[in-house]
C-alpha cells in the first residue's frame, strides 16, 4: 500500500519531527490542533504540517493516523478518533504509537475497531529524527505491514508480526532499562545528597564507574521537563510487568521519582528550551528539596508504606 497522507496526533517533540521526515521524502503530512497548546502550533508550524480542521475530517482525509502522545492521553484520543469513525464512516489505519502496556493496546483495538477502523499496535524507540539514529517504529498486528512503506523515509519501520501487543511490549522493556535506570540514579544521588555525602560518592564514581558518571552528568539535567511524560510510562511498565508474574516495583518507584522531578522548577521548561548549562548536582539539589522534611520511618524499621517514595506517590 501507498500511504499517501498521514495524520499525526499531535505534533510535539516526537511528532513534529516524524511528520517533517515525513514529509522530506514526498509525504503529505496533516494534523488537528484543536485544543492544542501555542508550542505545538509552532511545532507544527515549522514541521509543514497542514492543519485539518475537525477530527472527521481528517480522518476523511488521511490514509493513516499515528497517534504519538502521553501514555495517559492514548485511550482517551482513541476514543475520540472512534467517534470520527463512526460519525463519517471512514476506515483509514490507526497506529497507537504510545508507550503504553500490551494490555492498554489491545483496549485501544477493540475501540478502534469497533467504530469500523484498522488498528496497528505501534511503539517508538529512540529520540525523534535529527538526534542520531532514526527512530525505531516496532509494529504488529494484522494491518502491521501497512506501515512498511514509511521504512527508510527518516524512521525505520519493523513487523514483530500479527500479534498485537508485541510492538507495545518490547517499548515497555526497551524503555523499562532506559528511563528506568535514570531514576535509579536520581534515587541514590539524591539519598547521597540527603546523607552528606555527594563529594565522596562522586570521587568513588570517577574512580570506578566513570562511564556511568559521565552519563548521569549529560543525561540527568535533562529529565526534568520530560518528567511528567515518563510517570505515566513506568506505571506502564510497572502494569506490563505485574501481567506476566514479574514485580511491578521497580517502575513504581521509578514513577515515583518522575514525579520528584516533575515537582522541581525545572520541569517548567519545554524540550526546546532546557538550560544546556544546568548541572547534574544543581539537579540533584532541586530534587532533594522536594523530599519530606522529615522521614516517617528508620531504615532499620524495614520497607513499608511510609517511605519518601511511597509519599511520593
Amino acid at each position: 500500500m501507498t500511504l499517501n497522507k498521514v495524520a499525526i496526533l499531535s505534533p510535539g517533540a516526537m511528532g513534529h519531527a516524524v511528520g517533517r521526515v515525513l514529509a522530506e521524502h514526498g509525504v503529505d503530512i496533516m494534523t488537528c490542533l484543536a485544543g492544542r497548546s501555542e508550542r505545538t502550533h509552532r511545532l507544527a508550524s515549522a514541521a509543514g504540517f497542514t492543519e485539518i480542521p475537525t477530527l472527521e475530517d481528517l480522518v476523511c482525509e488521511a490514509d493513516l493516523v499515528l497517534s504519538i502522545l502521553v501514555p495517559v492521553d492514548a485511550e482517551a484520543i482513541a476514543c475520540q478518533l472512534a467517534g470520527a469513525l463512526k460519525a463519517t464512516g471512514a476506515q483509514p489505519y490507526i497506529a497507537d504509537c504510545n508507550a503504553i502496556s500490551p494490555m492498554r493496546s489491545a483496549k485501544i483495538e477493540t475501540i478502534i475497531q469497533s467504530a469500523g477502523g484498522r488498528f496497528i499496535d505501534a511503539s517508538i524507540i529512540g529520540p525523534p529524527p535529527g538526534q542520531g539514529a532514526p527512530p525505531r517504529f516496532y509494529v504488529s498486528g494484522i494491518h502491521a505491514e501497512v506501515m512498511l512503506p514509511l521504512d527508510g523515509k527518516g524512521i525505520v519501520v519493523k513487523s514483530l508480526g500479527e500479534t498485537i501487543g508485541r510492538a507495545s511490549g518490547i517499548k515497555m522493556c526497551y524503555a523499562a532499562l532506559t528511563k528506568g535506570t535514570s531514576t535509579l540514579q536520581v534515587a541514590l544521588l539524591t539519598a547521597a545528597e540527603s546523607m552528606g555525602l555527594t563529594e565522596e560518592l562522586r570521587q568513588e564514581l570517577a574512580y570506578s564507574q566513570a562511564a556511568a558518571l559521565q552519563s548521569m552528568e549529560s543525561t540527568i539535567p535533562r529529565l526534568p521537563p520530560n518528567a511528567h511524560r515518563w510517570v505515566g510510562e513506568m506505571e506502564e511498565i510497572a502494569s506490563t510487568f505485574a501481567k506476566v508474574g514479574v514485580t511491578s516495583h521497580f517502575h513504581l518507584g521509578a514513577a515515583a521519582i518522575y514525579r520528584l522531578l516533575e515537582a522541581t522548577s525545572f520541569a517548567n521548561e519545554s524540550p526546546e528550551t532546557i538550560d544546556s548549562q544546568r548541572t547534574l548536582a544543581r539537579t540533584i539539589e532541586a530534587a532533594v528539596a522536594q523530599l519530606p522534611r522529615e522521614c516517617e520511618s528508620h531504615p532499620e524499621e524495614g520497607a513499608g508504606s511510609n517511605t519518601a517514595g511511597e509519599r511520593l506517590k
